[in-house]
């Protein structure tokens, strides 16, 4: 991907120094629990973290005393490549949000942290990936992740990377447009189709970060390989592979992002499209499963 450093870094809180520690040996979780804690939070307005310990309560997580963080040139160099990210995709928005729905743009703040942070949305690990908290509208991202990201998931490249963070920001979007509060709705009206409407929220994000990636191609910020590293990178975060990778079986009742190839397939719809519009997966047979999710919000 072709991407110039200096730009602006006004949308971004670097809170990398220091860190933060749950202190007074607070109950650690796995993965897992701590996404299902993130959920319930998100979907009740309360702080489950709570029952983490110290730490997830009232005084939230506390600072780790010690030498402030001296991030080396290898991490400045990609926080010029997310802010760059970051400004490129918030820009698109805010020229193609009025002109398909009417609505302006308003910009993100994206959050850089190491190990754990306090959100808007109650307390959070490294381990639980890249988020967005509509709460106080920012995304959250430990740059370790995209290491991961590479390692573990099988997904290198700067787009694969650009990928991930537009997923996000399609969901501040989503935040804009009230998509996000009227599934809060029908989750707390239809509880056995949540995790099926969070499908549908995650692969609706896949396409709108398609719609920032068709932008990058007319401008001619695509290079050979671009788009095949933004698919693999869908692909590589759909929840079979995970499963099977976790726990060798996939429980399709168990997703909440979507299939490797419901991912690929929307963010590619997305891509080639250009067109809000054509996003709409609550109303699609693609994004389907087996389940009456009970409403339309799109």
């Amino acid at each position: 991907m072709r991407w110039e450093r200096g730009t602006s870094r006004g949308n971004i809180e670097d809170r990398r120094s220091g860190g933060i520690s749950l202190g007074g040996g607070g109950i650690r979780l796995g993965l897992g629990g701590m996404a299902i804690l993130l959920v319930l939070s998100l979907l009740t307005g309360r702080n489950f973290f709570a029952i983490l310990g110290p730490g997830g309560g009232p005084g939230g997580p506390t600072e780790q005393a010690g030498e402030p963080y001296q991030p080396t040139p290898q991490e400045e160099e990609m926080v010029d490549f997310v802010s760059f990210v970051l400004n490129d995709v918030q820009d698109v928005w805010g020229t193609v949000l009025p002109r398909a729905v009417a609505r302006q743009y308003l910009d993100a703040r994206l959050v850089l942290f190491n190990g754990s942070v306090q959100s808007g949305c109650g307390y959070a690990q490294a381990q639980m990936g890249p988020f967005y908290c509509p709460l106080d509208q920012r995304v959250y991202i430990d740059l370790g992740f995209y290491q991961e990201l590479k390692d573990r998931f099988g997904a290198p490249g700067d787009f694969a990377q650009a990928y991930v963070l537009a997923h996000e920001v399609g969901h501040h979007v989503q935040n804009l447009l009230g998509i996000a509060e009227k599934v809060h709705e029908l989750r707390q009206s239809n509880p056995e189709a949540s995790n099926a409407l969070s499908v549908r929220m995650e692969l609706q994000a896949d396409c709108l970060a398609g719609i920032w990636a068709n932008s990058t191609r007319q401008r001619n910020l695509l290079e050979a390989g671009d788009v095949e590293e933004g698919m693999n990178a869908a692909a590589a975060v759909g929840d079979d592979r995970i499963q099977r990778q976790a726990t060798g079986t996939v429980s399709p009742e168990g997703w909440t992002h979507g299939s490797s190839k419901q991912r690929v397939a929307w963010f590619m719809q997305g891509y080639q499209s250009g067109d809000v519009n054509s996003c709409d997966t609550f109303n699609s047979e693609l994004a389907a499963d087996r389940e009456n999710t009970g409403g339309h919000p799109f």
